[in-house]
């Protein structure tokens, strides 16, 4: 029994400390690349490139006296932060890192990610509550109607998911996309729920529950030391795990292999096009030069060649079609040699069974898809953050009830019918 305790722990340690430390890089990362995008040089002087830097700033807060109102309820004040962060680790349980690697694969796994989503929201509504200060409770309401009535959106979307899988399962729904990414079919879908992943991780330009031109700096105003560092930490804990529910259920997850598949597809389609442009091409200037060619036969023979053409711009044109000709075969020769050679030597199955026969190396192939995909995501979270200036609360909501949620139930609605229509047309045509 001690043996299984001790095993599970170090199962949580060893998921809980890399996140923890994805979060202080990523810190850095946003403040690299805003720096960046804005021409500032950013943090440079802890560390290696300002490497250490989330690591300076976590022992400043640390070592701060703290502080906190004294008309405050003391108790939800500690406890809201300390939800909010929790909350926001709870859901790496379910994430699939690989085929069969997750603390827990939970056949509703899909549906606990949504559940401790939406208990994230009562740590902030505590904390804000308990400060008592009205800069704080206007930040925690604002934040609350904001998550929840993302939310709606989110789980609007993932329903869709669950109707074209059939399992909330997922480590089943990464591996139903082995055959295509959910992103291709469903593109309007991943454009709808990243705008509503960056409400519900209150991202600029939605971080109105913590305009500092309105509210000071919302529903943590109050909070200030170490117990500020929860919430700094459940924020951007949150915003990695949006990114890679992202990845799972749009982006094929950890699945990296299959898009050698889909890379020598578009290699084929690439050199089957540029034959037939070779193609096109020799057979219009062979044409034209032949229509040149009868036509100055023709005006030499009624003695008006001088008035119309000049038999040396012919040969000099011909001399050219001839060199093309020359420079379009060659190519086209050492295009069918290569397709030949993959034809022949099939080196992408034989990459992929080189690599499925290594298991330390088939894994990190994995984590590697599925990190490449999730830092790109979070790139676009502060991407959007440089570019986009706040908007206005009401218009947020405005935003949110009147253009999103029409748009998602269309589409929840419009997908299922294509798809029947689909199966119905094929099945009619069977039975011809």
């Amino acid at each position: 029994m001690f043996n299984l305790n001790l095993i599970n722990i170090t199962e949580v340690l060893l998921l809980i400390i890399p996140v923890l430390m994805t979060v202080a890089f990523i810190t850095i990362a946003e403040r690299k690349t805003m720096a960046s995008m804005q021409r500032r040089l950013g943090p440079n002087i802890v560390g290696y490139y300002g490497l250490l830097q989330a690591f300076a700033d976590a022992l400043k807060l640390l070592i701060k006296e703290y502080v906190y109102p004294t008309q405050a309820n003391i108790i939800l004040f500690f406890i809201g932060p300390l939800i909010t962060l929790l909350f926001s680790l709870y859901g790496y349980a379910m994430i699939p890192y690989g085929p069969g690697i997750s603390i827990y694969d939970f056949n509703f796994g899909l549906l606990y990610m949504l559940i401790v989503s939406s208990l994230a929201t009562y740590g902030i509504l505590l904390a804000g509550w308990s400060a008592n200060s009205k800069y704080a409770f206007l930040g925690s309401l604002r934040s609350t109607a904001q998550l929840i009535s993302y939310e709606l959106i989110l789980s609007s979307a993932l329903l869709l998911i669950v109707l074209l899988t059939g399992t909330l399962n997922l480590s089943v729904i990464v591996e139903m996309q082995k055959a295509i990414w959910f992103i291709l079919p469903l593109f309007p879908l991943f454009y709808i729920f990243f705008i509503a992943s960056i409400a519900e991780t209150n991202r600029a330009p939605f971080d109105l529950a913590e305009a500092e031109s309105e509210l000071v700096s919302g529903f943590m105003t109050e909070h200030a030391a170490g117990i500020f560092v929860f919430f700094f930490l459940g924020e951007y804990a949150s915003i990695i795990l949006i990114c890679i529910l992202i990845t799972l259920i749009l982006l094929g997850g950890y699945d990296i292999i299959s898009i050698f598949s889909f890379l020598e597809e578009i290699f084929y389609v690439f050199i089957y096009s540029f034959f037939w442009v070779i193609n096109v091409i020799i057979t219009n200037l062979n044409t034209y030069m032949l229509h040149m060619f009868t036509l100055s036969e023709t005006t030499v023979n009624n003695n008006t060649f001088n008035l119309l053409f000049n038999i040396n711009n012919i040969k000099e044109a011909y001399q050219i079609n001839e060199y093309i000709n020359n420079i379009v075969i060659n190519t086209e020769y050492n295009l069918r040699g290569i397709l030949y050679l993959f034809d022949n030597t099939n080196i992408i199955i034989d990459i992929i069974k080189i690599i499925s026969e290594n298991q330390i190396l088939l894994s990190l192939i994995y984590a590697l898809g599925l990190s490449i995909k999730t830092i790109i995501l979070i790139f676009s979270f502060i991407w959007v953050r440089a570019s986009f200036p706040r908007i206005r609360y009401d218009q947020l909501m405005s935003f949110c009830w009147t253009k999103l949620l029409p748009l998602i139930i269309g589409i929840i609605i419009i997908i299922p019918c294509i798809i029947y229509f689909k199966e119905s047309i094929l099945f009619n045509l069977w039975l011809l």
